[in-house]
């Protein structure tokens, strides 16, 4: 009974019409051995069960991982295998990965997956087709005891005919799906199956169904929109036994709101195969872009002499993107592309989603943060994300599936260099209809000497077979060669914060692009990272676990710091958002540069935990910047203010000069810009409005000037400049000190702890210590005023190591230096390449005025600036320079007045006693505590390439 129980659940008939549905049980087993072929599975009924549509790991299949597990994906820092620190995470039952998050189980190989069907007498003599939506990734099939064939497309459905096979009654399907990297080797860092991001994982997604049609069939349908001649020219390919009949061609608006019915035009055709149609779309077509994203459905019917008809529905959008010079143009309106890379990261699944319903929810994010452009990084998307991108009006840079580097090549006649033509040909065919299909590369930064050769060919190929959009060679970084042919650039010039000088809105990246004659979109830009958010780890509860995390957090708890990750998490967000910011409006103030794409608007769980989004691998929020205050500086329209400081004395006068960036749907009547100077508590000190003006679409499109003399403020203030057009508007901070005379009565001040320092603290006084240049422990700490770059593991240590630091804006420290509990532009003078001092030897009890925030992979307790009880004595300590210069470092100057002004009040008592010893040993010179990775080899794209 429980057998003919089985047997009826896994022939259950699921009808649409003439479709089967084969979602639900299967009949599986694993193959780790490869003998299933063989030794003929295909004829013996599978032990195991399984559900599909789904992975192995989603049905609890697999193994368990250990610290053997062999990995899709490259480790460059193999220091956790052999670091005497991670041995408690090498352990059975306690394994915490860091390189990215954890599966619950893993296999790599083989696995067979069978079903028995009933094919319904009414199918006799149809077309059938077996469509596995997603399967990962190489699938071979047979029908009861008869081979059908092989496919191992990543990028689109795999779809076996089985007419000739499926007769009426019942028969059994068995699909051999293998994960492994074989012959065909795309990269194993590549987005398309690394663990680094999706997971390499086993099984079949999407939709997995039979369907039967008519004998005469429509095998595809291409259409090539023709803005100029108001019609379509619809590619139609025929298959079959009939020999003539009819096309017809239907096609109407569908959400819009503007209702649109094409009129329908009716062909005849005498041979099967390729047909072209011109299809006139009517006098008001409707146009698709970001802003008003109208799309249509095509109905084409072919109706055969003799026999069944067939039809296919397509979505697609009237709309051409081209180059003009250095710009995207769509529809014949200036496009800047404000993006973001999609790294194939789903943790709850390991795979994308595969409903469209999840993708329009993605969008929709994106787009409230400003954004109108995603990149797939080496890999494709399936049909959903397509559909709705067209229906959000998102512009779609899919790639072929492959990183070929990293054990693979391009160009050196392996098997990669045939796959990329099939793969990227399947993806057209496929997906090449879809408006918001407007850009195409082979995939990201390749190894091989001939490359450029190949990537010129590749181009080429698909300018001359498919003008629907534009395409590149590669997405790539700056070491990789030039490729002429490219029709746009995807290149990492122009990126990066000129903060090696004073900070100001005045840089952009022309010295970058202006060689290049296409549109230049800027590679990965971004990549300033966050410290972790503890928070998220109860958020998977799908096929991952954040071992990473968890990790992190414990070793975090180690160093007793256990209760500021929250704090740590703000204070290192609010850094990372003046980067992106700093870097957005350089790119926006970038005459000629067409657009960037950032790595990434959400978190990189992979290559050592590279948390570079502003948002999780969830798409949700962290906590410190909405999409509102985001779109300020990234959106269609952002204005922006060019200053070439922004700290000043009281005796300067703010000068900016007011651009407005402008990229909507339209030019702008008679637009009317203000602007106010506001200090911290809201008051306005000054305000004005610039010339009205009509703003055409373009960029640095000049709204005036700003003066405001600063003689007015007579404290140390912080305050900020607003721009505003209308509902747009955007700021940035700015700093005035008048200047000061600090008084050292009673204070001794020093460089070292000297004789006469120490008397004083024994004797009960005050101690300034400025420690500059001077401490020991913590040289090894390398700290700029940007955050950490991708992350300290994957680039092994390259600086800086640090995120920016923590500090309480109440303290009466700060009484006259004001500050927010994270770093800020002011801060920039005395931060930038500064020393910090390794206090892990100190109780944990001392808490640090100015604490820096150490890279998650150590934790180590930093500190800036601290205050302690010596002897008797009264101690506080800096390794920043408050003493060079400071005639022309206002900000040093301030500063210290600040901290001497503290020192004389009756505040000045700290509460932790510490020995004169722990102190001296910041400054005695010691073995510094190098930190092993263990591996010589360094990440491949800091490689020069042949």
């Amino acid at each position: 009974m429980k057998k003919l129980l089985v047997f009826l659940l896994l022939t259950i008939k699921a009808y649409a019409g003439d479709t089967l549905s084969l979602q639900g049980s299967w009949h599986f087993k694993e193959d780790p051995s490869d003998v299933g072929i063989s030794e003929k599975w295909y004829l013996q009924q599978l032990t195991g069960s399984i559900q599909l549509p789904g992975s192995m790991t989603e049905n609890g299949k697999g193994n368990d991982v250990t610290i053997n597990t062999h990995w899709t994906g490259s480790i460059y820092d193999s220091s956790w295998y052999f670091n005497p620190e991670m041995a408690k995470y090498r352990q059975p039952g306690n394994l915490k990965f860091p390189f990215w998050l954890t599966p619950l189980k893993y296999y790599v190989g083989a696995a067979w997956y069978q079903r028995d069907v009933n094919i319904p007498v009414t199918w006799k003599q149809k077309h059938i087709l077996l469509t596995l939506e997603k399967p990962h990734w190489e699938t071979t099939v047979w029908i009861d005891d008869k081979p059908v064939g092989k496919q191992n497309s990543l990028t689109t459905a795999h779809v076996y005919d089985l007419s000739a096979l499926l007769t009426p009654g019942k028969h059994t399907i068995s699909v051999r799906v293998d994960n492994r990297i074989k012959e065909i080797n795309v990269g194993q860092d590549s987005h398309s199956l690394t663990d680094h991001t999706q997971g390499n994982w086993n099984g079949i997604v999407g939709k997995i169904q039979l369907s039967a049609g008519a004998v005469t069939w429509l095998e595809d349908v291409q259409v090539y929109p023709d803005l100029q001649h108001k019609s379509a020219r619809v590619s139609v390919r025929i298959k079959g036994a009939v020999s003539a009949g009819k096309i017809q061609l239907r096609a109407h608006s569908f959400n819009s709101g503007v209702a649109q019915d094409v009129a329908l035009l009716e062909t005849s055709f005498k041979d099967t195969g390729l047909i072209e149609i011109n299809y006139p779309m009517g006098q008001h077509i409707q146009l698709w872009d970001e802003f008003n994203p109208a799309l249509y459905q095509l109905t084409v019917t072919v109706v055969p002499e003799h026999g069944e008809k067939d039809e296919k529905m397509i979505q697609f959008g009237m709309r051409e993107f081209k180059a003009d010079g250095k710009r995207f143009v769509l529809n014949g309106h200036p496009v800047f592309l404000r993006g973001t890379v999609e790294n194939c990261v789903f943790p709850l699944t390991g795979y994308p989603p595969m409903e469209e319903k999840e993708w329009l929810r993605i969008f929709n994010i994106a787009k409230s943060y400003g954004l109108n452009h995603m990149r797939f990084h080496s890999w494709c998307p399936p049909e959903a994300a397509f559909s709705a991108a067209d229906k959000t009006g998102f512009y779609l840079q899919p790639e072929g599936p492959s990183w070929a580097n990293h054990g693979t090549s391009l160009g050196d006649r392996l098997p990669i260099d045939q796959y990329i033509y099939d793969e990227t040909n399947r993806m057209v065919t496929s997906y090449g209809n879809h408006a918001s299909f407007c850009m195409m590369a082979y995939g990201n930064e390749p190894r091989g000497g001939k490359q450029a050769a190949y990537l010129g060919k590749f181009v080429n190929y698909w300018k001359a077979k498919d003008p629907r959009r534009l395409y590149t060679g590669a997405s790539v970084g700056m070491s990789w060669p030039l490729v002429p042919e490219n029709e746009y650039m995807v290149k990492s010039g122009p990126r990066g914060l000129r903060w090696s000088h004073l900070p100001s809105t005045v840089f952009d990246y022309y010295d970058k692009i202006k060689e290049q004659q296409v549109p230049y979109v800027t590679h990965e830009m971004g990549q300033w990272c966050v410290f972790p958010n503890f928070k998220e780890i109860k958020k998977y509860s799908g096929v991952f676990r954040a071992k990473n995390f968890e990790l992190f957090k414990e070793n975090l708890e180690d160093h007793h710091m256990g209760k500021q990750a929250a704090d740590f998490l703000m204070a290192s967000g609010k850094l990372q958002v003046l980067c992106y910011k700093a870097e957005i409006e350089a790119s926006l103030r970038t005459r000629g540069l067409a657009g960037f794409q950032l790595l990434s608007l959400n978190d990189y769980p992979g290559q050592g935990t590279a948390l570079v989004g502003i948002l999780d691998p969830f798409w949700d929020e962290k906590g410190y910047v909405t999409a509102a205050e985001f779109r300020k500086f990234c959106a269609p329209t952002v204005l922006l203010a060019k200053m070439p400081e922004m700290v000043y004395r009281n005796t300067d006068t703010l000068h900016a000069d007011v651009v407005v960036t402008h990229f909507g749907q339209a030019p702008l009547q008679q637009a009317r810009p203000e602007w106010r100077v506001i200090n911290k508590q809201g008051e306005v000190l000054a305000k004005g409005t610039l010339p009205v003006k009509d703003i055409p679409l373009g960029e640095n499109i000049s709204l005036g000037k700003i003066q405001v003399p600063l003689s007015g403020i007579h404290e140390a203030s912080a305050l900020q400049l607003e721009v505003s057009l209308d509902s747009i508007s955007n700021n940035w901070p700015l700093w005035v000190y008048p200047g000061v005379s600090p008084d050292t009565t009673g204070i001794y001040i020093c460089d070292t702890l000297d004789v006469l320092a120490q008397q004083k603290l024994q004797a009960g006084g005050k101690v300034l210590l400025l420690a500059a240049g001077k401490v020991q422990q913590g040289k090894d700490v390398i700290q700029s005023f940007t955050p950490v770059f991708w992350n300290t593991s994957w680039f092994k240590m390259r600086p800086p190591h640090t995120l920016g630091f923590v500090c309480d804006p109440a303290h009466p420290v700060f009484n006259n230096f004001p500050t927010e509990d994270h770093s800020n532009y002011q801060w920039w003078e005395l931060v930038n390449t500064a020393q910090v001092m390794n206090i892990e030897t100190f109780p944990v009890t001392v808490k640090p005025l100015l604490q820096n925030i150490d890279t998650w992979f150590l934790n180590r307790r930093l500190s800036m600036l601290m205050e302690v009880k010596v002897g008797k004595g009264r101690l506080m300590i800096t390794s920043l320079d408050l003493t060079n210069d400071l005639s022309h470092r206002i900000v040093a100057q301030q500063l210290r007045y600040s901290l001497l002004k503290y020192m004389h009040s009756s505040a000045f008592n700290p509460s932790e006693k510490v020995s004169l010893e722990t102190v001296q040993a910041l400054f005695i010179p010691q073995a510094v505590k190098k930190i092993n990775m263990y591996t010589k080899d360094s990440p491949d794209e800091l490689k020069p390439k042949k």
